[in-house]
């Protein structure tokens, strides 16, 4: 199969990075620290650096190769700006065929559909060029945003995990969500 890096939708670029791009990618990071906090992992004083993101990107790139992990990065057509991202992990082919999808997006671009639109293109892209049949994304019951980007691609809501992933230190509990192959036909 041949795998593109780059992919298009009305209002924006989807690029898989390679480690040229970790200036682009910190410099992400770093505007949206405080903002990302309440949503992400503790990060490493490290995860601040231009070398990490290097090394992260480089890592990601061989995944994408690999097939087990595709992460698109979200510029904005109108002025090239990087806003966010879009990644597919833990990618298991044979008879699942399945992964599970995260997202992050700019302090400064929410509520504009930035996300909603990445999301809704990716997927085709996942079940389309890759072949998935099934895609998960877990959301905290808090983050009303992402809920409603859930609801408007139509995620079917699947269950709930308490203590389901480590949010800045603390066990949060997750709505799992999941859209299949055959309900985007």
């Amino acid at each position: 199969m041949f795998k593109q890096t780059r992919y298009n939708s009305d209002r924006l670029y989807l690029r898989i990075l390679k480690p040229v791009y970790a200036s682009d990618v910190l410099d992400y990071y770093k505007r949206n620290r405080s903002f990302l906090t309440q949503w992400d992992p503790m990060q490493s004083k490290e995860f601040y650096t231009l070398s990490y993101h290097k090394r992260k990107l480089s890592v990601e790139y061989s995944m994408f190769k690999d097939d087990s992990l595709v992460r698109f990065w979200i510029f904005k057509k109108e002025d090239n700006k990087l806003i966010g991202n879009v990644c597919y992990s833990n990618i298991v082919m044979g008879n699942f065929k399945s992964c599970y999808l995260g997202y992050k997006l700019d302090k400064d671009e929410i509520n504009k559909g930035y996300m909603t639109e990445a999301i809704k293109r990716t997927v085709e892209i996942m079940f389309e060029d890759f072949g998935l049949h099934r895609i998960e994304a877990n959301v905290v019951p808090r983050n009303a945003r992402s809920l409603r980007v859930m609801e408007k691609l139509g995620f079917e809501q699947e269950g709930f995990s308490r203590r389901y992933l480590e949010i800045n230190g603390k066990w949060e509990d997750h709505i799992h969500f999941a859209v299949y192959n055959d309900r985007m036909q």
